[in-house]
């Protein structure tokens, strides 16, 4: 073949044979390279880039109650807390908290709007129900006492128990008439004993001595100067002085033993007539008050205790796990819980009637019950006794 005869037949055969097998790899890499532009050119997802997925954002109100909500230096923490942020990372939410100064101004905040959870030991009851609504309940609970270490016996009240029985007006009488014996003696004995002292306050100062050592002891030392009717007058005298101290004696036990019996608490039936502490639109506020127990609101359970420890109030009714988490991390302060639980009660956490958040939190609620992740939170803040 002469290379102008190969040259045409390569032209005419080989280049087309050529054409066939580049074609669909040049069509192949256009296509490649046109997907790849307007992919750079439109929005990538976050987690393309090694970012999170976006979140989606709730306002989650709370009120103040530790060991459920704890708030220190603008941080938020505690079971409730914790509970509620194991619930935001498995949902994909993002919380901001507001804090509210009661738990009627928190319930009051979902029913209206201002926020979209509320997360606190919030108990569930038939009347919060009507305006807000409640997960699956997370936590038991109930009522408890909380008095005073000292207050039943203390001096102040038996003073006040003398006071209100009458016996201190008696011994004011019975000091007058000591007081009297002891000038009418001494009058006596200026003028008859040449050794008596001639200083009036040391006469009567002596003498005065002398009617108290009868009167408490039946001993004098005091000088007789009228014979036998001396000595008459000495014994019915000492007999006095018996009958008064047995009086005096008597009176004070009875009252120590009154003022203890009726300012002991130990349950709910000793709180008749007594003036009871409740936190601010709590459970037991309206539950003493349905009880037609006289109470006391305040903010939170310090303000509560500080009232209980000045005499504002005989006694605290509130939530049983904050009680005693409170005597618990503040053994200086002289209050004990007494009596066993009464009034047992549910937490949830609340949401509008409305809330698309209810449903989903309380399946993932369940679930974090049963992987037992609630039961080691409670064993976390209580301990075993729980």
């Amino acid at each position: 073949m002469t290379p102008e005869a190969y040259q045409k037949d390569f032209s005419f055969k080989d280049i087309n044979g050529l054409f066939r097998f580049v074609y669909p790899l040049i069509t192949s890499f256009l296509i490649s390279a046109s997907i790849m532009f307007f992919s750079a050119l439109s929005p990538q997802p976050a987690f393309a880039q090694g970012v999170p997925p976006a979140t989606k954002p709730v306002k989650v109100g709370v009120y103040k109650s530790d060991p459920f909500v704890i708030i220190e230096n603008g941080q938020y923490s505690g079971m409730a807390i914790e509970l509620w942020e194991s619930l935001e990372r498995k949902m994909g939410l993002s919380s901001t908290y507001l804090s509210y100064p009661s738990f009627r101004k928190l319930i009051e905040a979902v029913e209206h709007g201002e926020v979209d959870a509320a997360v606190s030991n919030l108990t569930i009851t038939k009347q919060r129900a009507q305006s807000i609504a409640f997960t699956q309940p997370w936590y038991d609970s109930g009522l408890r006492i909380m008095t005073t270490k000292t207050g039943s016996g203390s001096f102040q009240n038996v003073i006040d128990g003398l006071i209100d029985s009458g016996h201190v007006a008696t011994f004011a009488w019975l000091l007058i008439l000591a007081l009297f014996a002891t000038a009418i003696i001494t009058i006596v004995d200026r003028r008859l004993d040449s050794e008596f002292p001639r200083r009036w306050r040391e006469g009567l100062a002596d003498n005065f001595f002398h009617t108290v050592s009868i009167l408490t002891t039946g001993k004098t030392t005091h000088k007789n100067l009228f014979g036998w009717v001396g000595r008459i007058w000495s014994a019915i005298w000492m007999v006095i002085g018996v009958g008064i101290i047995a009086y005096i004696t008597s009176s004070i036990t009875s009252v120590m033993t009154t003022t203890s019996l009726t300012n002991q608490i130990h349950s709910l039936s000793d709180l008749s007539g007594k003036r009871v502490g409740v936190r601010d639109g709590s459970l037991a506020e309206d539950y003493v008050q349905e009880l037609g127990i006289q109470t006391r609101s305040y903010t939170d359970i310090d303000a509560a205790v500080q009232g209980l420890v000045s005499d504002e109030v005989d006694a605290l009714v509130g939530d049983a796990p904050v009680l005693e988490y409170f005597t618990h991390t503040h053994p200086e302060q002289p209050v004990r819980v007494v009596g066993n639980m009464f009034h047992p009660d549910k937490y949830g956490f609340g949401f509008s009637l409305q809330s698309d958040l209810l449903r989903p939190v309380t399946l993932e609620l369940l679930g974090l019950r049963e992987q037992g992740y609630i039961r080691d939170l409670r064993v976390k803040y209580f301990g075993n006794s729980r």
